[in-house]
């Protein structure tokens, strides 16, 4: 897929930032229209996926003219699930490129990925921006479902998404939410970026972003569907992102493919609930990997403390 990637110059009276958006984020702009391997310029779903199991690829991405009301474009993207023998293949439309290592929807061998090494399977981003804001429209079988938006702003490494161990060292930041249906609407969602705190200095190097069905591999209803449109990067308060200067003596990221991930010099830490009780501690080896039910905690050391949310 042909790549874009846009920019835009922001003057202050101090300096003049270059501020990325993703390319043809309206949607407007896209490759092999009225095939199956139709996809958005830019953009990348099953058509154009690698790995072994890519002869059972199937149309699951396609231009739409069901825009919202307001819309100054024509077009967006319509992601859709499928079933096969009974099996739920999620609506996938990603910056990067869709690995289909395997039959089994769960399974470690499905991802996407940055291949940083070809343009047209990752997403050029040296910005730091503060929010991801889109249009959807979400329609689903089960009202308990729901769909899924994850972008990941990592450095020079191919990270994948869901993130394995050997990414997370690399995510400078993460936007992320689950939604419900949208009751047959078009709603504009801003999900904020998440920025590490605490962690060594990391450069903003590629921008991973998914939109799925549902956020469970191998979830949802056949014919579930998501449309998207019009996403865009929002960059609120450059001082305040140049200013999140990396400082403690180690850094704290939860996720829920990997659990609780350390590193750092610190010899022992607490993680402690928001009313003080100490959940677990110990050393940054002992500490890694566990999991933590929904909430906020704060991971401690003699001079540091750390917020993070586990959602």
């Amino acid at each position: 897929m042909k790549k874009i990637t846009l920019l835009y110059f922001t003057l202050s009276f101090f300096h003049t930032q270059a501020q990325q958006q993703i390319g043809n984020s309206n949607m407007e702009s896209w490759d092999n229209v009225g095939q199956s391997s139709e996809e958005p310029t830019n953009w990348n779903g099953f058509k154009s996926a690698q790995g072994s199991f890519t002869s059972f690829a199937s149309q699951q991405l396609q231009r739409s003219t069901s825009i919202r009301s307001g819309a100054t474009g024509s077009y967006c993207a319509r992601v859709w699930s499928k079933s096969t023998l009974g099996i739920i293949a999620n609506g996938n439309m990603t910056l990067g490129r869709i690995n289909m290592g395997s039959t089994t929807a769960n399974d470690p061998g499905n991802y996407n990925i940055s291949l940083t090494a070809d343009a047209n399977f990752s997403e050029a981003l040296t910005s730091s921006p503060d929010s991801l804001v889109f249009w959807v429209k979400y329609t689903a079988a089960n009202a308990s479902d729901s769909a899924r938006i994850h972008a990941i702003l990592h450095d020079s490494y191919d990270l994948r998404d869901p993130l394995d161990a050997n990414s997370v060292p690399h995510v400078v930041a993460r936007a992320e939410r689950n939604y419900a249906r949208t009751s047959g609407s078009w709603v504009r969602m801003s999900v904020p970026f998440n920025y590490l705190s605490g962690a060594p200095a990391l450069v903003p190097a590629y921008l991973l972003v998914t939109f799925t069905t549902n956020k469970t591999p191998g979830g949802g209803s056949a014919n579930d569907e998501v449309l998207v449109d019009d996403i865009e990067l929002i960059y609120n308060s450059t001082i305040g992102i140049e200013s999140m200067e990396e400082q403690e003596e180690f850094s704290a990221y939860y996720s829920h493919e990997t659990g609780l991930m350390l590193k750092g010099a610190a010899t022992t830490l607490s993680v402690v609930t928001m009313d003080g009780k100490i959940n677990n501690e110990g050393s940054i080896d002992k500490l890694n990997g566990i999991k933590l039910n929904t909430g906020v905690y704060f991971i401690q050391s003699a001079n540091s403390s750390i917020k993070i949310l586990v959602p």
